[in-house]
């Protein structure tokens, strides 16, 4: 668990994901950067917005993530691509477990198919219901989830649920399966389009935030 949040701790750490193999640009890496330039997000937080893009190895957990998560951030929202996917997910929770037939970046699968023997089978992500209904209300294409796959998105949110602030991984399609305007029947119900995605996402971190610090004053 982090240590009690200081001064200097981010209200709000966002990540994102680098390359991998079969996805050499990885949506969720400049999605996480759109985030940290979001005016309203700055004014919201000024200095209190962190944005790491993780490395997609499963080393990076331990060596890039948890020493984010050491600074105690109020809330924190995760960002990864799923590449067969046609909407958002909104990952409910997070999974013990993991699979030895994807290797990462680094050519390395997972040591083992359980994340940590010690911890419990699953981690839930409360404010999942409240994020789905936002994104929903800004017209985009978007699917409540409870599988997070086997891959490093659900091993770092794994992690990252074991926090005692708020937590929400939100996985988003591949460029190449967002639908232009022209194509989608109900264009409302298509709006994949990154700004898109940006603004509904700083909705939901700000909401994030909120719940964080009320969260903080309790304990």
């Amino acid at each position: 668990m982090s240590p009690t949040a200081s001064s200097e701790a981010p209200v709000l750490l966002i990540t994102g994901f680098g390359p991998f193999p079969g996805m050499p640009r990885n949506p969720s890496a400049a999605l996480a950067r759109r985030l940290e330039r979001s005016s309203r997000l700055r004014l919201a937080l000024g200095r209190a917005l962190r944005v790491r893009v993780l490395d997609t190895t499963y080393d990076a957990v331990g060596t890039q993530l948890v020493p984010e998560l050491t600074q105690a951030p109020a809330a924190v929202l995760m960002l990864g691509v799923a590449s067969r996917a046609k909407r958002i997910r909104v990952e409910a929770r997070a999974c013990n477990r993991a699979s030895r037939f994807y290797p990462d970046a680094s050519g390395r699968p997972s040591a083992s198919l359980t994340l940590d023997p010690a911890e419990p089978a699953a981690r839930h992500a409360v404010v999942a219901p409240q994020a789905l209904a936002i994104l929903r209300r800004h017209g985009l294409a978007v699917v409540g989830s409870r599988d997070a796959g086997r891959y490093l998105c659900n091993a770092s949110y794994f992690r990252a649920l074991a926090e005692p602030c708020p937590v929400l991984f939100v996985h988003i399609p591949p460029v190449s399966s967002v639908k232009r305007p022209r194509d989608a029947v109900r264009p409302q119900r298509g709006r994949l389009d990154p700004a898109a995605q940006a603004q509904a996402l700083t909705e939901v971190a700000l909401v994030l935030c909120v719940r964080g610090r009320a969260a903080a004053r309790t304990r």
